[in-house]
């Protein structure tokens, strides 16, 4: 049975359209730091490779910031991706079900999500705790303290947690899901 746009709006009610303000605010401003991200690693990169051709002086320490930047690219945007509907999925088989069908399918992805974010949030806070005790640091010729790299595993399980809880709401409410190739704040969640 299929409801009109002005009722699966409703779907979910105020708490659900507050908690996806919420979520699109903190997801946006984690894309927005992994987009800084990808732009001081593209200019650190381009600079080296400038320095390493045209001055045969190459900088030993922009691989080690880049690799820590694509961590923390990647669990910054996790969020945002999961809610536009951007992650890996089998859109041959779930576009051949029936709406109940298709939110079924979003109920068990959050669901799927939710374990993995449970994983990232105490793994990676155990973890970063035992780094910091331990005084880790990681290797090369930066030095850094390794419970700070470890810290964006909880701080991205966090916001992918959030992310996953409002898609699990909207299945269960029969809400429309975000995503499907446009923004999530399109749909006024």
């Amino acid at each position: 049975m299929s409801r009109p746009d002005g009722d699966r709006k409703a779907a979910g009610g105020p708490a659900l359209h507050a908690l996806g303000r919420v979520v699109a605010a903190l997801s946006a401003l984690a894309m927005g730091l992994a987009a800084v991200g990808l732009l001081v690693s593209l200019a650190l990169i381009g600079w080296a490779v400038v320095m390493r051709y045209a001055f045969n002086a190459a900088p030993i320490w922009v691989d080690e910031v880049v690799g820590f930047l694509l961590v923390a690219i990647v669990m910054l945007a996790a969020a945002q991706t999961f809610r536009r509907g951007e992650h890996i999925g089998v859109d041959l088989f779930v576009g051949r079900l029936s709406e109940r069908g298709r939110r079924w399918a979003q109920a068990w992805a959050a669901l799927a999500t939710l374990a993995v974010t449970g994983i990232l949030i105490v793994n990676g806070w155990e973890t970063a705790q035992l780094a910091r005790m331990l005084g880790l640091l990681t290797e090369g010729h930066l030095e850094w303290p390794t419970w700070w790299l470890m810290m964006l595993m909880p701080v991205g399980g966090a916001l992918l947690l959030l992310a996953a809880l409002e898609a699990l709401w909207r299945a269960l409410a029969g809400a429309p899901p975000l995503g499907g190739g446009h923004a999530p704040e399109e749909d006024g969640a």
